[in-house]
């Protein structure tokens, strides 16, 4: 129990990292001119990225590289943002070949997450390249696992310091002169101040090179100081020493004041203090992460202060609870009465912040279901019943302990007890130890009497105060273990801590999530991209056999433009030899059966022998359309062939 902060410290920061590779960027690219696979007659004067959030590019942002892997762009940056649409471009040199280009991006989104990527294009046709992207991506490889562990741990280390202070200062006053109650919350601090620290080196190659050693180079560090995640990060920091100062006036003047007329003075001001140091330690999240983006931020920054400061008063002063139940059997039934109301309401203020938290990051149902947002939210909603269950359960016990009869008679009884047996147990210790320093200097020895056998041989002195702590702990644990609400409540409550160690870490994992409403909308953006085709005509060759005399051959159709909308169709029939053929029916329709549209059938003229063509063959809608052709080559040979094509 001695390590039980450092543990949970440590096992929510390798949970977290276990869950992160579910995690994926916030802000996503959802279009781009050149789209990705387009074929392009001429080259372009430009490429442009659009994306689904604000993102920060640098210089280097947007790279296009020829096949050779010679840069094909001017290097100049292009802020192209109008309103809503987030575009960015870059111009292109005069006199590009044809081939195959690479476009590689880098960028980092409003939420402070980084992203990158990359597509081609090509001018002419399609060509080999020898551009070789790294495997990598933005804030992958040891440094990304890094940052995420001190992530993870600065979460944690905020939620002891400022919990573990709050249950001091509101729940057990008592509690600021017991030394595992005061190592709890300095570890916090501690995992909490270096944490940070750590992030702070560590967001230079988390958002850029993603090599280590990066990390402590002054002029890496001077970049990250100049962006928002950078001032967030160094106020912490600022925050944390002051954090500091508030811990030594907690456990230094506010412990050794005994009377509550002496810790009134500073009651106050510590109360007053504490929580607008823990309000700007939590604002400095909402500032750099989820809670500053998308919809509603300047309703949805300051709930997300308040979430958090219910997380920390809830969950660490649960961790305090647990420590002192276990090493401070002597808690006061009251102190715990009153933790179980200040968690009941911070228990009502994470369901309010909660359920708006959610509305905003979910948006719809679907993403509740179909997205990895949605799915850690639905497991964070599970663990938060468990816990409210295991909860009840130490309210229970909780009211047991506040038993006036019991607390009067049944604890005063044990405690005396325990008194009476642990002084005879020391007498009968001290008389032992006396009677082995006799013997050890008794006759053969040449020794006369020891008057104190304790003073007089630092052996035999350590001995006795082995025997002392030996005795006095067991009278604390029989003290401890005389009340059976008192031990069905530090069981409860130890269940609580389990249940929080990887609450917090599926909490912390939704901090590295792309947001369900996000996600949906770069799914959407996508599956338009998917059914994009190059800006060029579309070409579709079928091969054919009736079955009868003569029945082999190939159909060839042309689709220009290939788009939705207008489009004229062209129809050649060849025979085995190559040459034009004609058949006695021709049948083209189109058919897109995700949207249940066909099938659409195609009125064809023929314009020559073998040739057929339809001025206007509309298509409504882009999307994956299945072409079929029947073609009769006598009164009785018949077939059907058909195939998919996507149409933009």
């Amino acid at each position: 129990m001695r390590r039980l902060p450092a543990l949970l410290l440590l096992v929510a920061g390798l949970l977290g990292t276990a869950l992160s590779g579910t995690a994926s960027a916030h802000s996503a690219l959802t279009g781009s001119d050149p789209a990705d696979g387009a074929v392009v007659a001429t080259a372009p004067q430009h490429v442009t990225l659009t994306f689904s959030e604000q993102v920060a590019l640098g210089d280097d942002g947007i790279r296009v590289l020829e096949p050779s892997g010679k840069r094909a762009d001017s290097g100049e940056l292009r802020d192209l943002c109008s309103g809503p649409v987030v575009r960015y471009g870059v111009d292109l040199r005069d006199g590009l070949p044809d081939g195959t280009y690479t476009v590689a991006w880098q960028a980092v989104s409003a939420d402070s997450h980084p992203i990158s990527g990359a597509f081609t294009f090509s001018i002419g046709e399609p060509s080999a390249t020898k551009v070789v992207l790294p495997r990598q991506e933005a804030g992958g490889g040891l440094v990304g696992q890094l940052y995420d562990i001190g992530r993870y741990v600065s979460y944690a280390g905020f939620t002891v310091l400022a919990g573990g202070s709050a249950f001091v200062l509101v729940c057990w006053p008592r509690g600021a002169s017991v030394r595992p109650v005061r190592r709890l919350v300095a570890y916090g601090w501690v995992a909490f101040t270096a944490a940070t620290l750590a992030l702070l080196m560590l967001r230079g190659p988390y958002t850029g090179s993603g090599r280590l050693g990066d990390a402590f180079d002054p002029g890496v560090l001077q970049g990250v100081l100049d962006t928002r995640t950078g001032a967030a990060l160094t106020s912490r920091l600022l925050l944390a020493g002051v954090a500091a100062l508030f811990v030594a006036a907690l456990f230094g003047p506010y412990a050794r004041r005994e009377g509550p007329g002496d810790r009134r003075d500073l009651v106050y001001g510590l109360a007053a203090g504490g929580t607008v140091v823990a309000a700007g330690i939590a604002g400095t999240w909402a500032l750099s992460e989820h809670a500053s983006t998308g919809v509603q931020p300047a309703l949805a920054m300051p709930l997300d202060v308040l979430h958090l400061l219910a997380v920390a008063a809830w969950l660490g002063g649960l961790a305090a609870l647990a420590v002192a139940l276990y090493r401070e059997p002597s808690i006061e039934r009251a102190a715990v009465g009153r933790f179980s109301r200040l968690a009941f309401g911070a228990v009502a203020v994470l369901a309010a912040t909660g359920l708006y938290q959610s509305w905003r990051q979910v948006g719809s149902w679907s993403a509740l279901t179909g997205t990895a947002y949605g799915r850690l939210l639905l497991l964070k909603l599970g663990l938060v019943a468990v816990l409210l269950g295991v909860g009840w359960v130490s309210r229970g016990w909780t009211r047991r302990l506040a038993e006036p009869a019991r607390g009067a008679s049944h604890g005063a009884d044990d405690e005396s007890r325990a008194e009476e047996t642990g002084a005879e147990e020391t007498g009968a210790a001290e008389t032992g130890a006396a009677e082995t320093g006799a013997a050890e200097s008794g006759p053969g020895t040449g020794a006369g009497p020891v008057p104190d056998a304790g003073v007089a041989d630092p052996v035999r002195a350590a001995q006795l105060a082995r025997q002392r702590a030996a005795v006095a702990t067991a009278r604390r644990r029989r003290v401890r273990d005389a009340d059976p609400a008192r031990a069905g409540l530090r069981r409860s409550v130890l269940a609580e801590t389990a249940v929080v160690v990887v609450l917090l870490a599926v909490t912390t994992a939704l901090t590295t999530t792309e947001p369900g409403r996000t996600q949906e909308q770069v799914d959407r953006a996508q599956a338009v991209g998917a059914t994009a085709v190059p800006d060029r005509p579309v070409d579709v060759t079928l091969p054919f056999d009736t079955g009868g005399p003569d029945g082999t051959g190939t159909v060839r159709l042309t689709l220009d433009p290939g788009r939705s909308g207008a489009n004229a169709l062209r129809v050649d029939v060849d025979g085995t030899d190559g040459r034009a053929r004609d058949v006695a029916e021709l049948k083209v329709s189109f058919t897109l059966d995700e949207r249940e549209i066909g099938p659409l059938a195609i009125a064809l003229d023929k314009d020559a022998p073998g040739r057929w063509t339809a001025r206007s063959a509309r298509l409504p809608l882009p999307g994956d359309w299945r072409i079929r052709v029947t073609v009769r080559t006598s009164d009785i040979d018949q077939t059907t062939i058909d195939k998919n094509v996507k149409i933009g």
